[in-house]
């Protein structure tokens, strides 16, 4: 009991000095406590709180009169704080009064301060949006104007500068995804522009071929020109054109007009410039650049336009046929590496030289084989001529873009080769033609104008003839200045073909020499071979073709003044090729002097088979046979139109006929089907060789000396006179001496004689 005493006190000091919330822990230790400790604590608490009640009725005790005066003091005070609060109450309503309007002045300046810090704020953002949208709105208008490489580089700013000062609004981020699709939209816009301008150079390529050809053709005219002025002012011929062939003066004047009218209208002349705009591929390079897809753009170009070459180069199957084929044809090629050039020097990367230079070489040898294909077809030399100026304007073109042109020039020489070809063709067609149209007969003059109208053609000089009065026959027939005339026409249009081919005059001059030796060699004389050998042709005109032949052989050599005098070679210089004249016309002649000892032949043949001798006859008729006087009096009347044939081939053909004559009237003697001859017969047949030795002798041809031609009738002459004196004796006993009487005899032709 003693001990929870002390206890109870502490508790009442804990919770008497303890705070209200901090009483739990205290009251519940009175319950943790002894059984009845609650009572007890309880019992405590009552006295305690009796001992304060007492504490403070002496305190209330000790101060009631203080307090009853304070009472009193505060009633005398209420009064005056009733007024008090009358006039607070007046002072406040007045103040709230007035402070109304200024709260809601206040209210508005707040307002409008908010306002206009919201102001100030858009502005800043608007400053910084402002500049964004500008852009943007700039980008669209280039857009629709088509302006993409500057709506490229206007992309690349609102990338790299704007956006990033407004990327927080949601507009910003719809402008930035719409980039992409503008960017696909500029590159496939630029693509198809690109193919406009790839189909646009196409369709045009022959007008751009044509103008750069006749560009160049024009500059050559020029320069030609002014070469010609050059070469009168150092004294030479002003009336040599550019293929090196004489012209008369009005024809030159004509030319220097039409050359004058052709520099007026130069000027008019569209360029390729005026033809294409080309800014379609530089824009289109630009854009991929930008975007960074300058290889796609490149391999892409670089693939069309390959196959664009490969259709270029393709030519019409029946192009060979006109000469407009082969210039649209060239003027398609010319266009297309024209634009390449353009593109290759005007922009940085798309093509390059080695790609160009690769393009060209494919190119070439596609042309090349074209060309070779084409030209075998042409059978017309003017169109192989056309062709040829063709493939050398073509040529100086493309070397004046830098292209090289040398195989072209090789494929000329081919070219010219074939051109020959036609050439002798044509001309073969017209030495045939004057020869049918020839007379085979000297040509007759009348009168002096007459005679320089023939020699001005033909070179012909004879100062024997020329002492002759008039009228008069040349020795030659009419087709001799044709043919000459038109071997200088052949000389020309060869020459014609030479020009331009970038050789020296040397290698032209030879080059005519050439082709004219092959139009002596082949076909002029083959012409002359045919016309020997035709049926109708006869001993006279044979003989009239030898001279004919002769004539031309000596006008050789004026041919050759002719070539040296067009071509502007010096007299000194050495040849490597020379006409072949000469042998040329030798063959003609050999061959018909063959045809005219053959047709010699065949004549006395024909008289041969007329002879109808009766071979069992007792008595000859006293005269010779009626067939062997005409063909006396025929060879006299032959070997009289001989006289104007070089003296060897008359005595040969007279010898010729003579051995013919005697070898025929032996093989009468010997043939197989005479079984019999009388006496009578050979007196008979003696009569008719004694004519044919009279004839011998009498010297139808001049230049045989002594019994030349006599001898070719020796064999019968002995054989007869064996015959006709019997002298067997003699014949047996000489034989086989060189002294014989009978040394021609032969034993079997006696012995078979003998039989009969």
């Amino acid at each position: 009991m003693a001990e929870s005493l002390p206890e109870h006190e502490r508790i009442l000091q804990e919770i008497e000095s303890t705070e209200t919330a901090c009483v739990g822990p205290t009251l519940r230790s009175v319950y943790d406590d002894q059984p009845n400790a609650h009572q007890k604590f309880m019992e405590k608490l009552d006295g305690c709180i009796r001992n304060h009640d007492k504490e403070i009725e002496k305190m209330c005790n000790f101060h009631h009169q203080g307090f009853v005066d304070a009472i009193t003091e505060l009633l005398k005070v209420r009064a005056d704080a009733e007024k008090l609060k009358v006039q607070v109450t007046d002072t406040n309503r007045r103040l709230q009064d007035a402070g109304r309007e200024v709260i809601a002045e206040t209210e508005e300046i707040i307002h409008c301060r908010l306002q206009q810090r919201n102001i100030t704020t858009v502005v800043e953002k608007l400053q910084l949006c402002l500049p964004v949208l500008e852009m943007y709105s700039k980008l669209k208008e280039q857009m629709n104007v088509k302006r993409y490489y500057s709506a490229l580089k206007t992309m690349e700013q609102l990338e790299n500068f704007y956006f990033p000062r407004v990327s927080q609004y949601r507009f910003c981020q719809i402008m930035i995804e719409n980039l992409p699709k503008l960017r696909e939209e500029i590159k496939e816009i630029s693509m198809s522009d690109l193919k406009d301008f790839l189909e646009s150079i196409r369709k045009h390529s022959d007008k751009i071929g044509e103008t750069a050809m006749k560009q160049a053709q024009q500059q050559k005219t020029f320069n030609t020109g002014l070469q010609k002025q050059n070469n009168f002012r150092y004294g030479k011929s002003p009336y040599i054109n550019n293929d090196g062939i004489p012209e008369p003066r009005n024809k030159i004047v004509s030319k220097q007009n039409l050359e004058e009218e052709e520099e007026e209208h130069e000027d008019e002349v569209l360029t390729a410039h005026d033809l294409v705009d080309f800014s379609p591929v530089y824009r289109c390079l630009h854009i991929y650049s930008v975007l960074g897809d300058a290889e796609t753009f490149e391999n892409y170009y670089r693939k069309q336009r390959r196959k664009q070459a490969r259709l270029v180069l393709q030519p019409q199957s029946n192009m060979h046929e006109t000469v407009e084929g082969y210039r649209r044809y060239f003027s398609q090629i010319v266009g297309f590496f024209v634009v390449e050039d353009h593109i290759l020097h005007v922009t940085q990367g798309l093509i390059t030289r080695a790609y160009t230079d690769e393009l060209w070489n494919m190119a070439l040898s596609k042309i090349i084989a074209v060309l070779r294909t084409h030209s075998s077809y042409c059978t017309d030399p003017d169109l192989v001529l056309e062709l040829k100026n063709l493939i050398v304007v073509f040529a100086d073109t493309l070397q004046g873009y830098g292209f090289p042109v040398n195989r072209l020039f090789d494929l000329l020489f081919e070219i010219r080769d074939q051109y020959n070809e036609t050439l002798l063709k044509k001309w073969a067609v017209l030495f045939r033609d004057i020869f049918e149209a020839d007379n085979c007969s000297p040509i007759p003059v009348s009168n002096e104008e007459e005679y320089k109208i023939v020699i001005s053609k033909f070179p012909f000089q004879d100062p024997e003839l020329d002492k002759q009065g008039f009228p008069k026959k040349l020795p030659m027939s009419q087709s001799v200045p044709q043919i000459y005339i038109q071997v200088k026409e052949f000389i020309y249009a060869s020459l014609k073909f030479s020009e331009s081919l970038h050789r020296s005059s040397t290698e032209i001059d030879d080059m005519l020499r050439k082709s004219t030796n092959l139009l002596l060699t082949r076909t002029l004389s083959s012409c002359l071979q045919n016309l020997i050998k035709k049926p109708h042709i006869g001993l006279t005109e044979l003989v009239q073709i030898i001279i004919n032949t002769t004539h031309l052989e000596q006008a050789c050599k004026y041919l050759e003044d002719f070539i040296t005098n067009i071509t502007n070679i010096s007299q000194e210089t050495l040849h490597t090729a020379r006409l072949y004249g000469l042998s040329t016309f030798k063959d003609a002649r050999h061959a018909a002097e063959g045809e005219i000892y053959t047709k010699l032949n065949q004549k006395i043949d024909e008289f041969i088979q007329l002879a109808d001798y009766d071979w069992t006859m007792s008595e000859p008729d006293g005269r010779a046979s009626g067939y062997l006087m005409d063909l006396i009096n025929f060879l006299r009347s032959t070997f009289q139109v001989f006289t104007h044939l070089p003296g060897k081939v008359a005595q040969t053909a007279c010898m010729s006929a003579c051995q013919h004559l005697s070898t025929s009237l032996m093989q009468m003697l010997l043939d197989n089907d005479l079984k019999q001859i009388s006496m009578g017969a050979i007196q008979q047949f003696n009569l008719d060789v004694i004519q044919c030795e009279l004839f011998a002798s009498s010297e139808p041809v001049p230049g045989f000396h002594g019994e030349t031609l006599q001898l070719a009738f020796i064999d019968l002459r002995q054989l007869l006179d064996l015959f006709m004196v019997w002298d067997w004796s003699t014949y047996l006993a000489d034989y086989g001496q060189p002294s014989s009487k009978y040394l021609r005899v032969n034993p079997t032709t006696a012995l078979a004689l003998l039989e009969k």
